[in-house]
């Protein structure tokens, strides 16, 4: 799977996550962030040279319980 440039808005169920087969990058983070846009770059290098990870996008904040679920703790 390729990088993923939009952010998932609705987040998917912590079910789903766990219950995924092969390996998942989840990116917390938010569209507006300067540390999630800097970090861009970085990540989509890194997933270039792994076509098999699947990339996940989330956008993370306020009410959003996945993030926490991972212990993602918000600046």
């Amino acid at each position: 799977m390729a990088f993923t440039r939009i952010y998932l808005v609705q987040e998917p169920a912590r079910a789903e996550i766990d219950t995924r087969s092969g390996d998942t990058l989840l990116e917390f983070g938010a569209p507006w962030c300067g540390h999630c846009i800097a970090a861009q770059a970085s990540i989509e290098a890194a997933l270039a040279a792994r076509k098999d990870v699947a990339h996940l996008k989330i956008e993370d904040g306020r009410g959003k319980p996945l993030g926490r679920s991972f212990k993602v703790k918000l600046w």
